[in-house]
C-alpha cells in the first residue's frame, strides 16, 4: 500500500512537469526528456519486485502486458502530439521562424538589395525603363508596354509613388554605366531638377532583370541615390506579401543568389574604394553559407510534405487542375467562378499569389476536381528567381490537366503566353516528371469584358479549329463563357484520366448505389422500365475503379 501511494505522487510529479512543457510553460526539450527518466525511474525502483520477479515465472506474461500497455500509452502521446501539432512539428516552425528573423542576415540583405521587411515612409522613386533600339536582341514588347509593367510593380508595394518614369534607348545592356555618357549625363540632369524643385526621391529603379555589380554602384554614383533592378523589387514585393511559412521561406532563399553575386562582382570589379560596397566578414560569409544550406534543407522537407499531400490525393482518385499564368492574369478570380467559393478575394496586384491553394469544384458532371492557385509568371525575371518557387509550382507540373490564363485586355497578352509556355517547359524538361502535351493544356482568353471587338480576337487565333489548342474567351467578372469553360475541363479531365460515362444496373437498395456514391461520380438515377427491383445509374467512373465494383458486386460475371 505505502509503495503504491508512494509511486502515485512521484508520478503524479512526472505528469505535472510533462503538462508544463506540453502547455509551453517550461522548455519541452530536457526537461521533458527528464520527466519522462524520471517516470521510468518510479517503474524501475520501485516496481522491480512486482514485475520483474513474476515475469520470471509467468512466462513474462505480466511483464507483456505492461510491456504492451506502455507501447499504447506511448502510440496514444504519438497521435496526440502530431494532432495538435506538438513536438518535432513545432520545433521545426520556431526553427524555421528564426530562419526568417534574423537580424544579422536582414542588414546585410539591406545592403546588397535595398530591401525591407517593412516599409515605414513613402518612397518617391524614379523609373528608367532601358530598351534596346535595333539588332536581335530588342526585345518584342513595346518599350510603352515595358514601362507600364514596371510602374504597375511599384504600385503593387504599399507606400511607393511613381515621382518620374522615364524610358531610354540604349545600344546595349551590358555597358559599364549602361547608358551612354551623353543619356546619362541628360538623365542627373532631369533628377536634379527634380530634387530642386522639392521632390524627395527615394530610389531610382533601373527596369532590368538584374544590374551587375559594376552598373549598379556607377549608376549609384552617378545619381546620389540607391539604384534597384527588377530582381530587388520584385524581392521586396514577395517579400510584403509572403504569408505562409513556406512562401517566406522561398523568398529568403530567393535572396541569396543576388547577394552572392553583388558579392562576386565586387570582388571582381575595379579597384580602389567605392562607397555602398556590400562589405562582408568571414563570419557573415558563414552565415550566408549555412543560411542557404539551412533554407535548402527546410524548403526539401516542405517538398517531402507536398509530395505525399500528392500521393493521398491519386489515392483518393482527385483529378487535378492547375491554374497557371501572367502575374494579375485573373488566375483566382477564374477560380471563384468556377468554384464558387466566395471566401476567395481577388486582388488587383503583382505576385498577390505566392502559395499554391487548393480549391475543391464540381464538374457539370458531378465529379468533384481540386484546382490549384498558383504564383504568377512575369518576364525578364532570372530564372534563379522562379526555380525558388519549384516546390510550389510542383502541383502544376504534375496536375492532369493546365488552365493557361491569359490576360486579354493586355496589349502584350501574345508576349505574355510566350513567356509562360517557355517557362514551363523549361520546368518540365528539368523537371522530367511530365510532358506539356497540348491535351492536357487549355488555353483561356479572361478579361473578354474589357475587350473593345473580342471577336478580332478570334479572327487572329489561328487554333481555332483545333479542339485542344483554340483560345475559350470568358470573363471571370461577368461569368461569360465560364459555363462552357466547366464543359471543356470536363472533356479534358475524362480524357486525360482514363474516366468514362456508363449506366450500370443494380439493385434497388442495395450497398452497390452506396459504393457508387462514394467512389464514383454519380450523374444520375432512374428506374429501370424493365425491372422494378433495379435502378439505372449514370456513373462518371475510372478503369480502377470500375474494376474493383466488379471484384465487389459482380465476381466473375459480366456486367
Amino acid at each position: 500500500m505505502v509503495v503504491t501511494m508512494l509511486r502515485t505522487c512521484l508520478r503524479t510529479i512526472g505528469g505535472i512537469i510533462r503538462s508544463c512543457c506540453k502547455n509551453r510553460l517550461l522548455d519541452h526539450g530536457p526537461i521533458a526528456g527528464a520527466a519522462e527518466r524520471w517516470n521510468q525511474l518510479v517503474d524501475n525502483r520501485l516496481c522491480r519486485g512486482k514485475y520483474t520477479d513474476s515475469s520470471k515465472y509467468k512466462s513474462g506474461k505480466v511483464a507483456g502486458q505492461r510491456h504492451k500497455a506502455s507501447n499504447k500509452r506511448t502510440s496514444m502521446q504519438d497521435e496526440e502530439d502530431e494532432e495538435s501539432g506538438y513536438g518535432n512539428e513545432a520545433s521545426n516552425e520556431s526553427n524555421r521562424a528564426q530562419l526568417i528573423d534574423d537580424r544579422e542576415y536582414d542588414s546585410v540583405a539591406s545592403s546588397a538589395m535595398h530591401v525591407t521587411k517593412r516599409i515605414l515612409n513613402a518612397q518617391n522613386v524614379v523609373i528608367i525603363q532601358p530598351y534596346i533600339k535595333w539588332g536581335p536582341r530588342k526585345s518584342v514588347t513595346k518599350p510603352e508596354l515595358l514601362l507600364q509593367e514596371a510602374e504597375a510593380l511599384v504600385r503593387s508595394l504599399p507606400r511607393w509613388n511613381t515621382a518620374l518614369s522615364l524610358k531610354v534607348p540604349v545600344e546595349t545592356l551590358e555597358k559599364r554605366q549602361l547608358f551612354g555618357s551623353g543619356k546619362l549625363e541628360e538623365l542627373k540632369a532631369v533628377i536634379r531638377a527634380q530634387q530642386e524643385a522639392g521632390a524627395m526621391l527615394s530610389c531610382v529603379f533601373i527596369s532590368k532583370g538584374t544590374l551587375t555589380y559594376t552598373q549598379k554602384q556607377t549608376l549609384e554614383q552617378e545619381f546620389r541615390l540607391p539604384v534597384m533592378d527588377r530582381y530587388s523589387v520584385v524581392v521586396q514585393i514577395l517579400r510584403l506579401h509572403a504569408v505562409s511559412m513556406e512562401a517566406k521561406l522561398q523568398v529568403a532563399l530567393a535572396e541569396l543568389p543576388y547577394i552572392w553575386s553583388q558579392v562576386k562582382g565586387q570582388e571582381t570589379g575595379s579597384k580602389g574604394p567605392i562607397s555602398g560596397r556590400v562589405f562582408l566578414s568571414d563570419s557573415q560569409r558563414q552565415m550566408l553559407q549555412l543560411r542557404e544550406r539551412k533554407l535548402r534543407h527546410e524548403l526539401a522537407a516542405i517538398r517531402s510534405h507536398r509530395e505525399l499531400l500528392r500521393n493521398r490525393r491519386r489515392q483518393k482518385n482527385f483529378p487535378v487542375v492547375a491554374v497557371v499564368g501572367y502575374t494579375n492574369a485573373g488566375k483566382t478570380l477564374l477560380i471563384k467562378a468556377l468554384t464558387q467559393e466566395q471566401s476567395l478575394q481577388p486582388r488587383n496586384q503583382l505576385f498577390a499569389t505566392l502559395d499554391v491553394t487548393a480549391h475543391a469544384g464540381l464538374l457539370p458532371c458531378k465529379l468533384q476536381v481540386l484546382y490549384m492557385d498558383t504564383v504568377g509568371f512575369m518576364s525578364d525575371i532570372p530564372t534563379g528567381l522562379i526555380e525558388c518557387f519549384v516546390a510550389t509550382l510542383e502541383d502544376a507540373m504534375l496536375a492532369d490537366v493546365i488552365v493557361h490564363v491569359q490576360d486579354m485586355a493586355h496589349e502584350a497578352h501574345a508576349e505574355q503566353r510566350a513567356h509562360v509556355e517557355r517557362t514551363l517547359g523549361t520546368l518540365m524538361r528539368s523537371g522530367g516528371d511530365r510532358t506539356l502535351t497540348p491535351d492536357r493544356i487549355i488555353n483561356v482568353g479572361n478579361k473578354i469584358d474589357l475587350v473593345p471587338d473580342p471577336k478580332a480576337i478570334l479572327a487572329e487565333d489561328t487554333s481555332v479549329d483545333n479542339g485542344d489548342t483554340r483560345l475559350h474567351l470568358i470573363s471571370s467578372q461577368t461569368l461569360h463563357g465560364v459555363h462552357e469553360l466547366l464543359l471543356e475541363v470536363e472533356r479534358r479531365v475524362l480524357r486525360v484520366t482514363g474516366r468514362q460515362r456508363l449506366t450500370m444496373r443494380v439493385p434497388m437498395g442495395g450497398p452497390e448505389l452506396a459504393w457508387l456514391y462514394k467512389n464514383a461520380a454519380v450523374t444520375e438515377t432512374a428506374a429501370d422500365p424493365a425491372n422494378a427491383e433495379r435502378l439505372l445509374v449514370n456513373v462518371v467512373i475510372s478503369e480502377g475503379t470500375l474494376q474493383q465494383f466488379r471484384h465487389l458486386f459482380i465476381g466473375s460475371r459480366k456486367t
